[in-house]
């Protein structure tokens, strides 16, 4: 069938605008606004990707003991800031926290730096330095763009909040980067999301359900919990026991009549649009969801190769694979949370750092390395961006029992596939880890960098009656592109 013709044929059911499915198609034809002119569907120039895989670690993982290692921790480990070459260092709030040693003479609290907790080795062909807890992730080490001079506004958690929208938890809820992709390009699969999340989303003391929703963009755009678990992926939309397809089917066929005629009365009601479509799309998904997520169908090495007969890695390598699986059938966004534990997320490594971190990485580790090579191998990681990030870094002095506390002045964030340049570090943050000393990079530059590959302009983007702020388009990092 043509899209003129189809468009005729679903026009002609009676439904008219009440129709979310109809909506949806002519989004994906760029033929229907999202919003404004220059959110019609289409892209405002030629793409390079087509879906995100966005994996956020909850909690904020240490650059120096992830993909920023930094030797000085060991040469000055014990010693005061005040003792190394680095005591003129802009002082930090989060330095006063730090473990307490005996006080000198004066009375004057000491700051010791804390040496570095794992190894680190060079990989690949572009030597790329990468801690020993990410074996598997730095094999892939030449698909890696590695971006060390990342800062941030918010020093507590709500900076999980702030990396996804731009915006300081104080200034309210505000749209996501899944939110806007969505927003700006559409589905490119009417059976699933747009936007798909998985893993436990973010405590309500640092965003919550908002680290994923639209906001004032309307709710239509609001990203889809999924569970990865094969015998149970959509518990919230399944039929009741006993009920038959065909019944169900008339049952939905008699509502959408219903929603529709509503809509019809109130056009400009998005939360009757989004009710409308979630029906409609949650009836689609009950068929196309347990497929997506059906592992049965990856070989027994495939299986292995993302940890799923190992208990450390089964329930992450399960969100990866599926994350493959999604954006293989169509899925813009897929956004990961890994670490969320009803508060501030199980990377927020205050004491134990050596113990929590190993583990963390041994959970994640293996799951993001097959992601990144089964990508490869199937010829989608040049059209699919895997982002990796969490909310700041951690600093370079010792806190509590074993630990580092939280920091917002130099952090690490990497990309790959999608138009990314590999085997590169861009960006830098200084001996000891505590400032992002070139090329400093705010975390909407990541949003305005992603959205620039799927081919959307983020300075294009707006709602009518909404006014943005400067940050939180962001810029594009053009030395990262290819």
């Amino acid at each position: 069938m043509t899209n003129d013709s189809r468009r005729t044929f679903l026009s002609n059911t009676g439904l008219g605008c009440g129709s979310l499915a109809l909506s949806a198609m002519l989004h994906a034809d760029g033929l229907l606004a999202a919003g404004p002119e220059d959110a019609d569907g289409r892209p405002h120039h030629a793409p390079k990707a087509k879906s995100v895989i966005w994996l956020f670690m909850v909690g904020g993982t240490s650059h120096m003991e992830s993909f920023d290692p930094k030797p000085a921790l060991n040469e000055y480990a014990g010693k005061t800031i005040e003792e190394t070459p680095y005591k003129d260092v802009l002082e930090s709030p989060f330095l006063e926290n730090e473990r307490i040693v005996v006080p000198d003479a004066n009375g004057l609290i000491r700051t010791e730096v804390y040496p570095l907790q794992v190894g680190y080795k060079q990989h690949g062909e572009s030597g790329l330095e990468i801690s020993d807890w990410f074996p598997h992730v730095a094999r892939q080490a030449d698909d890696l763009c590695l971006i060390r001079s990342m800062w941030t506004e918010d020093s507590n958690h709500g900076a999980q909040l702030q990396f996804h929208t731009g915006r300081h938890l104080l200034d309210g809820f505000h749209p996501t980067i899944g939110a806007w992709a969505s927003y700006g390009l559409g589905s490119l699969n009417e059976n699933l999301p747009e936007f798909v999340v998985l893993g436990t989303p973010l405590a309500d003391c640092c965003g919550g359900m908002e680290g994923h929703r639209a906001s004032y963009l309307g709710p239509q755009y609001d990203g889809v919990p999924l569970n990865v678990d094969p015998a149970d992926p959509l518990p919230y939309a399944r039929p009741p026991a006993g009920t038959y397809r065909e019944e169900q089917a008339a049952q939905f066929e008699l509502m959408r009549q219903l929603n529709g005629l509503t809509a019809e009365q109130h056009p400009h009601d998005e939360k009757i649009r989004a009710r409308i479509k979630s029906y409609e799309l949650a009836y689609r998904m009950q068929t196309a969801v347990p497929e997506a997520v059906r592992f049965d169908d990856e070989t027994a090495g495939t299986q292995e190769q993302y940890g799923l007969n190992e208990d450390a890695t089964r329930d992450f390598g399960r969100q990866m694979l599926a994350a493959r699986r999604l954006v293989e059938r169509g899925v813009r966004f897929v956004q990961v949370f890994h670490g969320s534990n009803g508060g501030a997320g199980s990377w927020d490594a205050h004491s134990n750092l050596q113990s929590g971190h190993s583990n963390l990485c041994k959970q994640t580790d293996q799951p993001i390395g097959a992601l990144l090579a089964d990508l490869k191998q199937r010829g989608l990681l040049d059209e699919t961006i895997v982002v990796w990030a969490t909310e700041f870094g951690r600093t370079p002095g010792n806190q509590n029992a074993n630990g580092r506390d939280h920091h917002p002045y130099g952090f690490t964030v990497w990309m790959a596939g999608g138009g990314i340049r590999g085997g590169m570090a861009h960006g830098k943050t200084d001996e000891l880890g505590f400032h992002a000393v070139e090329h400093r990079h705010y975390v909407s530059d990541i949003h305005a960098t992603v959205l620039h590959q799927l081919g959307l302009d983020s300075r294009r983007l707006s709602l009518p009656g909404r006014v943005r702020l400067e940050k939180e388009y962001g810029h594009v990092i053009r030395e990262v592109i290819a």
